[in-house]
Protein backbone atom coordinates (compact mmCIF):
# COMPACT_ATOMS: atom_id res chain seq x y z
CA UNK A 1 0.00 0.00 0.00
CA UNK A 2 1.17 3.60 -0.54
CA UNK A 3 2.53 5.74 2.28
CA UNK A 4 -0.49 7.15 4.15
CA UNK A 5 -1.26 10.86 4.22
CA UNK A 6 -0.80 10.98 8.00
CA UNK A 7 2.82 9.80 7.70
CA UNK A 8 3.53 12.24 4.89
CA UNK A 9 2.07 15.09 6.95
CA UNK A 10 4.48 14.23 9.77
CA UNK A 11 7.42 14.18 7.37
CA UNK A 12 6.36 17.50 5.83
CA UNK A 13 6.91 19.44 9.06
CA UNK A 14 9.78 21.89 9.12
CA UNK A 15 12.49 21.36 11.73
CA UNK A 16 13.19 23.84 14.53
CA UNK A 17 14.74 27.15 13.49
CA UNK A 18 15.20 29.07 16.76
CA UNK A 19 18.71 27.80 17.53
CA UNK A 20 19.84 28.20 13.93
CA UNK A 21 18.66 31.82 14.01
CA UNK A 22 20.64 32.50 17.19
CA UNK A 23 23.75 30.85 15.70
CA UNK A 24 23.47 32.94 12.55
CA UNK A 25 22.95 36.16 14.50
CA UNK A 26 25.94 35.52 16.79
CA UNK A 27 28.33 34.86 13.90
CA UNK A 28 26.99 37.93 12.07
CA UNK A 29 27.54 40.05 15.17
CA UNK A 30 31.12 38.82 15.60
CA UNK A 31 32.05 39.61 11.99
CA UNK A 32 30.26 42.96 11.75
CA UNK A 33 31.77 44.22 15.00
CA UNK A 34 35.32 43.37 13.99
CA UNK A 35 37.49 46.41 13.13
CA UNK A 36 39.48 44.25 10.71
CA UNK A 37 36.77 44.42 8.03
CA UNK A 38 35.27 47.81 8.86
CA UNK A 39 36.36 49.38 5.55
CA UNK A 40 35.28 46.40 3.45
CA UNK A 41 31.87 45.81 1.88
CA UNK A 42 30.85 42.50 3.46
CA UNK A 43 27.46 40.80 3.16
CA UNK A 44 26.40 37.96 5.48
CA UNK A 45 23.47 35.68 4.71
CA UNK A 46 22.15 32.17 5.21
CA UNK A 47 22.12 29.51 2.53
CA UNK A 48 21.11 25.86 2.60
CA UNK A 49 18.13 24.20 4.25
CA UNK A 50 17.62 26.78 7.02
CA UNK A 51 17.53 29.64 4.51
CA UNK A 52 15.26 27.74 2.12
CA UNK A 53 12.86 26.42 4.81
CA UNK A 54 13.60 22.84 3.82
CA UNK A 55 15.30 21.85 7.09
CA UNK A 56 14.01 18.77 8.87
CA UNK A 57 14.49 17.42 12.37
CA UNK A 58 18.08 16.26 12.66
CA UNK A 59 19.53 18.91 10.33
CA UNK A 60 22.26 20.61 12.30
CA UNK A 61 24.87 22.61 10.41
CA UNK A 62 23.92 26.21 9.70
CA UNK A 63 25.34 27.35 6.34
CA UNK A 64 26.41 30.98 6.37
CA UNK A 65 27.87 32.86 3.42
CA UNK A 66 30.23 35.73 4.23
CA UNK A 67 30.55 37.51 0.91
CA UNK A 68 33.09 40.19 0.04
CA UNK A 69 31.43 42.71 -2.28
CA UNK A 70 34.23 45.28 -2.53
CA UNK A 71 35.97 42.73 -4.77
CA UNK A 72 34.28 40.59 -7.40
CA UNK A 73 35.27 37.88 -9.85
CA UNK A 74 33.61 37.41 -13.19
CA UNK A 75 32.59 35.24 -16.13
CA UNK A 76 32.50 37.22 -19.38
CA UNK A 77 32.35 34.22 -21.70
CA UNK A 78 28.82 35.11 -22.86
CA UNK A 79 29.80 38.61 -23.99
CA UNK A 80 30.60 39.39 -27.61
CA UNK A 81 34.02 40.67 -28.68
CA UNK A 82 33.08 44.36 -28.38
CA UNK A 83 31.51 43.88 -24.96
CA UNK A 84 34.59 42.01 -23.74
CA UNK A 85 36.78 44.85 -24.97
CA UNK A 86 34.58 47.40 -23.19
CA UNK A 87 34.77 45.38 -19.99
CA UNK A 88 38.56 45.01 -20.12
CA UNK A 89 39.05 48.73 -20.77
CA UNK A 90 37.08 49.55 -17.60
CA UNK A 91 38.60 46.85 -15.42
CA UNK A 92 40.62 47.90 -12.36
CA UNK A 93 42.59 45.26 -10.48
CA UNK A 94 41.80 44.96 -6.77
CA UNK A 95 44.50 45.26 -4.13
CA UNK A 96 42.59 43.19 -1.54
CA UNK A 97 41.86 39.66 -2.72
CA UNK A 98 39.54 36.86 -1.67
CA UNK A 99 42.59 35.08 -0.21
CA UNK A 100 43.30 38.09 2.03
CA UNK A 101 39.66 38.17 3.06
CA UNK A 102 39.60 34.48 3.98
CA UNK A 103 42.74 34.88 6.10
CA UNK A 104 41.24 37.86 7.95
CA UNK A 105 37.96 36.02 8.50
CA UNK A 106 39.70 32.98 10.02
CA UNK A 107 41.55 35.24 12.47
CA UNK A 108 38.33 37.02 13.47
CA UNK A 109 36.51 33.76 14.18
CA UNK A 110 39.47 32.19 16.01
CA UNK A 111 39.94 35.26 18.19
CA UNK A 112 36.30 35.23 19.28
CA UNK A 113 35.35 31.54 19.47
CA UNK A 114 38.81 30.16 20.23
CA UNK A 115 41.05 28.11 17.93
CA UNK A 116 39.76 24.85 19.40
CA UNK A 117 36.24 25.69 18.12
CA UNK A 118 37.29 26.73 14.60
CA UNK A 119 38.29 24.24 11.90
CA UNK A 120 39.28 25.28 8.39
CA UNK A 121 37.82 22.79 5.92
CA UNK A 122 38.10 22.42 2.18
CA UNK A 123 35.21 24.76 1.36
CA UNK A 124 34.20 26.37 4.64
CA UNK A 125 35.27 27.38 8.11
CA UNK A 126 33.54 25.12 10.62
CA UNK A 127 32.41 26.67 13.92
CA UNK A 128 31.97 23.78 16.35
CA UNK A 129 28.93 23.63 18.68
CA UNK A 130 29.20 25.03 22.19
CA UNK A 131 26.70 26.05 24.91
CA UNK A 132 23.64 25.33 22.78
CA UNK A 133 25.09 26.87 19.64
CA UNK A 134 24.60 24.75 16.51
CA UNK A 135 27.62 23.89 14.36
CA UNK A 136 28.02 26.34 11.50
CA UNK A 137 29.74 26.21 8.13
CA UNK A 138 30.98 29.70 7.31
CA UNK A 139 31.83 30.09 3.61
CA UNK A 140 34.31 32.91 2.91
CA UNK A 141 33.45 34.06 -0.58
CA UNK A 142 33.59 36.96 -2.99
CA UNK A 143 30.90 38.30 -5.26
CA UNK A 144 30.76 36.55 -8.62
CA UNK A 145 29.25 38.08 -11.72
CA UNK A 146 28.12 36.08 -14.72
CA UNK A 147 27.77 38.78 -17.34
CA UNK A 148 24.97 38.68 -19.87
CA UNK A 149 25.46 42.17 -21.36
CA UNK A 150 28.11 44.87 -21.03
CA UNK A 151 27.58 48.05 -23.04
CA UNK A 152 27.90 51.74 -22.41
CA UNK A 153 24.18 51.98 -21.65
CA UNK A 154 23.45 48.68 -19.94
CA UNK A 155 25.24 46.12 -17.82
CA UNK A 156 23.44 42.91 -16.87
CA UNK A 157 24.84 40.06 -14.83
CA UNK A 158 23.66 37.21 -12.62
CA UNK A 159 25.08 37.52 -9.14
CA UNK A 160 26.65 34.55 -7.44
CA UNK A 161 29.44 33.93 -5.01
CA UNK A 162 32.78 32.18 -5.47
CA UNK A 163 35.76 30.79 -3.59
CA UNK A 164 38.72 28.43 -3.97
CA UNK A 165 38.97 25.10 -2.16
CA UNK A 166 41.72 24.72 0.45
CA UNK A 167 43.04 21.34 -0.69
CA UNK A 168 42.99 21.53 -4.48
CA UNK A 169 42.86 25.32 -4.95
CA UNK A 170 39.87 24.63 -7.20
CA UNK A 171 37.59 27.50 -8.20
CA UNK A 172 33.92 27.08 -7.21
CA UNK A 173 31.04 29.38 -8.15
CA UNK A 174 27.49 29.12 -6.87
CA UNK A 175 24.30 31.17 -6.90
CA UNK A 176 22.58 30.93 -3.48
CA UNK A 177 20.47 34.08 -3.93
CA UNK A 178 19.09 32.88 -7.27
CA UNK A 179 18.59 29.42 -5.73
CA UNK A 180 16.49 30.94 -2.97
CA UNK A 181 14.41 33.15 -5.28
CA UNK A 182 13.67 30.26 -7.64
CA UNK A 183 12.64 28.07 -4.71
CA UNK A 184 10.19 30.72 -3.49
CA UNK A 185 8.75 31.03 -7.00
CA UNK A 186 8.40 27.24 -7.39
CA UNK A 187 6.69 27.02 -4.01
CA UNK A 188 4.18 29.70 -5.06
CA UNK A 189 3.49 28.02 -8.40
CA UNK A 190 2.77 24.70 -6.65
CA UNK A 191 0.39 26.19 -4.06
CA UNK A 192 2.99 25.96 -1.27
CA UNK A 193 3.57 22.24 -1.84
CA UNK A 194 7.14 22.28 -3.21
CA UNK A 195 9.03 22.85 0.05
CA UNK A 196 6.93 20.45 2.17
CA UNK A 197 7.50 17.76 -0.48
CA UNK A 198 11.25 18.36 -0.28
CA UNK A 199 11.04 17.80 3.49
CA UNK A 200 8.99 14.63 2.89
CA UNK A 201 11.61 13.25 0.50
CA UNK A 202 14.42 14.14 2.92
CA UNK A 203 12.64 12.49 5.86
CA UNK A 204 11.88 9.41 3.76
CA UNK A 205 15.57 9.22 2.89
CA UNK A 206 16.45 9.32 6.62
CA UNK A 207 13.80 6.69 7.36
CA UNK A 208 15.30 4.36 4.76
CA UNK A 209 18.85 5.02 5.94
CA UNK A 210 17.98 4.13 9.54
CA UNK A 211 16.58 0.79 8.34
CA UNK A 212 19.41 -0.08 6.01
CA UNK A 213 17.29 0.40 2.90
CA UNK A 214 19.32 3.25 1.40
CA UNK A 215 22.55 5.10 2.16
CA UNK A 216 21.51 8.73 2.66
CA UNK A 217 25.00 9.97 1.73
CA UNK A 218 24.01 9.19 -1.87
CA UNK A 219 21.28 11.85 -1.79
CA UNK A 220 22.30 15.10 -0.04
CA UNK A 221 19.48 17.55 0.61
CA UNK A 222 20.70 20.06 -1.98
CA UNK A 223 20.44 17.42 -4.69
CA UNK A 224 16.97 16.35 -3.54
CA UNK A 225 15.87 19.98 -3.90
CA UNK A 226 17.32 20.01 -7.42
CA UNK A 227 15.57 16.76 -8.30
CA UNK A 228 12.14 18.04 -7.27
CA UNK A 229 12.74 21.48 -8.79
CA UNK A 230 12.71 19.88 -12.24
CA UNK A 231 9.39 18.09 -11.66
CA UNK A 232 6.42 19.64 -13.48
CA UNK A 233 4.33 21.98 -11.34
CA UNK A 234 1.17 20.04 -12.20
CA UNK A 235 2.58 16.99 -10.39
CA UNK A 236 2.21 18.84 -7.09
CA UNK A 237 -1.39 18.25 -6.04
CA UNK A 238 -3.44 19.67 -3.15
CA UNK A 239 -2.51 16.86 -0.72
CA UNK A 240 0.68 14.89 -0.16
CA UNK A 241 -0.35 11.34 -1.12
CA UNK A 242 -1.38 12.08 -4.72
CA UNK A 243 1.56 14.49 -5.01
CA UNK A 244 4.03 11.76 -4.08
CA UNK A 245 2.41 9.38 -6.55
CA UNK A 246 2.57 11.91 -9.40
CA UNK A 247 6.12 13.04 -8.60
CA UNK A 248 7.51 9.51 -8.44
CA UNK A 249 5.80 8.62 -11.73
CA UNK A 250 7.08 11.80 -13.37
CA UNK A 251 10.66 11.18 -12.20
CA UNK A 252 10.50 7.53 -13.29
CA UNK A 253 9.95 8.68 -16.88
CA UNK A 254 12.22 11.75 -16.84
CA UNK A 255 15.53 12.33 -18.62
CA UNK A 256 17.93 13.25 -15.81
CA UNK A 257 20.50 14.55 -18.30
CA UNK A 258 18.36 17.65 -18.82
CA UNK A 259 17.95 18.53 -15.14
CA UNK A 260 19.21 21.89 -13.89
CA UNK A 261 20.04 22.97 -10.35
CA UNK A 262 17.49 25.17 -8.61
CA UNK A 263 19.64 28.18 -9.48
CA UNK A 264 19.13 27.36 -13.20
CA UNK A 265 22.75 28.37 -13.86
CA UNK A 266 24.34 24.92 -13.61
CA UNK A 267 23.37 21.37 -14.49
CA UNK A 268 22.29 19.10 -11.63
CA UNK A 269 24.22 16.09 -12.94
CA UNK A 270 27.84 16.07 -13.99
CA UNK A 271 31.41 15.21 -13.07
CA UNK A 272 32.30 18.01 -10.62
CA UNK A 273 32.08 17.54 -6.83
CA UNK A 274 29.27 20.12 -6.80
CA UNK A 275 27.10 17.95 -9.07
CA UNK A 276 25.15 14.75 -8.49
CA UNK A 277 25.67 11.55 -10.46
CA UNK A 278 22.84 9.79 -12.24
CA UNK A 279 23.64 6.40 -10.67
CA UNK A 280 23.08 7.68 -7.12
CA UNK A 281 19.97 9.59 -8.16
CA UNK A 282 18.60 6.46 -9.81
CA UNK A 283 19.28 4.40 -6.68
CA UNK A 284 17.47 7.02 -4.58
CA UNK A 285 14.46 7.06 -6.90
CA UNK A 286 14.22 3.26 -6.99
CA UNK A 287 14.40 3.12 -3.20
CA UNK A 288 11.68 5.75 -2.89
CA UNK A 289 9.40 3.86 -5.29
CA UNK A 290 9.98 0.62 -3.39
CA UNK A 291 9.27 2.37 -0.09
CA UNK A 292 6.02 3.70 -1.58
CA UNK A 293 4.93 0.32 -2.96
CA UNK A 294 5.96 -1.76 0.05
CA UNK A 295 4.72 0.47 2.86
CA UNK A 296 3.07 -1.58 5.59
CA UNK A 297 4.41 -4.92 4.38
Amino acid sequence: MPIPESQLETWAHQGAIKTSKLTHEKIREVIENSPVLKDKAVEIYLQGSYKNSTNIRGDSDVDIVVQLNSVFYKDISNLNAIEKQNYESNFIAATYSWKDFKSDLIKILENYFGKSYVEVGNKSIKILPNNGRLPADVVPSAQYRRYIRYTGNRTDYIEGMCFWTSKENRFVANYPKVHYDNGVSKNQKTNQMYKPLIRIFKNARTYMDERGLFDKSQAPGYFIEGLLYNVSNTSFRSTYNPSMFEILNWLHQADFQKFVCQNEQTMLFGSTPEQWNIEDAGAFLRSMIKLWNDWGK
